[in-house]
């Protein structure tokens, strides 16, 4: 009976650093650089990029402004939660006009938390 304790007590020991092991792996950073009090909106912007990807997809586009280019970057949701407001990984494309609403960053550079787009063929879909 000791025996059968101390196995089952070494397995234990061994679950438990393996879960302390594998919590930074759990972590998710804070979206505490968006200011989520203001809503931006960009219309017939051009897609320069678009990264359908785990654990968040991005949304690359060029904006012209008082006429230089700027490149802004969006964070999206996960492939997963996207896929189920509408979005697949051919959704937008280098090139493709768009009008985004988002969230700033809170350091005013150009970017932010990507809220809607309205996409080519007239839908509006979510990020998040």
């Amino acid at each position: 009976m000791n025996i059968s304790r101390k196995i089952a007590g070494t397995i234990g020991g061994f679950c438990l650093l393996a879960s302390a092991l594998a919590a930074p792996a759990l972590a998710h950073h804070s979206f505490a650089m968006f200011d989520q009090t203001q809503i931006t909106k960009k219309a017939n912007v051009t897609v320069s990029e678009f990264r359908y990807t785990n654990p968040h997809s991005f949304v690359v586009v060029n904006v012209r402004e008082n006429g230089k280019v700027k490149r802004y970057v969006f964070e999206c949701n996960s492939i997963n939660m996207m896929g189920r407001a509408g979005w697949k990984f051919n959704t937008i494309k280098a090139g493709d006009k768009v009008d985004v609403t988002f969230y700033p960053l809170r350091n005013g550079k150009p970017g932010g938390m990507l809220k809607t787009i309205k996409i080519p063929d007239g839908r509006t879909l979510n990020a998040w």
